[in-house]
């Protein structure tokens, strides 16, 4: 029996898909697989190769959206209520809590979106730095969906 627990079209035009295969089984079947859609005016080696690497750095870190502002409303606020829980089981006051709960949001934000997450490669660097350095202006990250056996 086979159970498909979610599915997602990458739609784009003009653009390069990468993928990454982990734990391969047999061919083209893997138990978590990568796609990620790039776009750029250039097509050289560069670009493929970081087009390869980004679809590695996506299936290790599991970014759950490509900027912050993309993250679903009832994932933050299911984030937010985790926090709150977590400082109010420690006591602190509402005016304490508020600030902190600020600052993990913001952290949980910028650690769920790919083009702020640090990069698995080099760690001292953000995604977005990365692109920076390839000096391809046109180069930008249109999608990626990161599939996993069991989600």
């Amino acid at each position: 029996k086979i159970t498909i627990g979610r599915v997602k079209t990458l739609n784009k035009f003009n653009c390069q898909n990468y993928f990454y295969q982990h734990s391969v089984v047999k061919d083209n079947i893997s138990k978590l697989g990568v796609i990620v859609s790039l776009t750029s005016d250039v097509n050289n080696q560069s670009i493929s190769a970081f087009g390869k690497q980004l679809s590695m750095h996506i299936a290790a870190s599991n970014p759950i959206a490509l900027q912050s502002n993309e993250i679903k409303k009832d994932v933050l606020e299911k984030e937010i209520n985790l926090i709150t829980e977590e400082l109010k089981s420690l006591g602190k006051s509402d005016e304490i809590a508020s600030k902190i709960s600020m600052g993990k949001i913001n952290k949980f934000k910028e650690e769920s979106s790919l083009i702020t997450q640090d990069w698995v490669i080099e760690p001292k660097k953000k995604v977005k730095d990365i692109i920076s350095e390839l000096n391809i202006p046109s180069l930008k990250i249109l999608d990626f969906i990161r599939i996993k056996i069991g989600e």
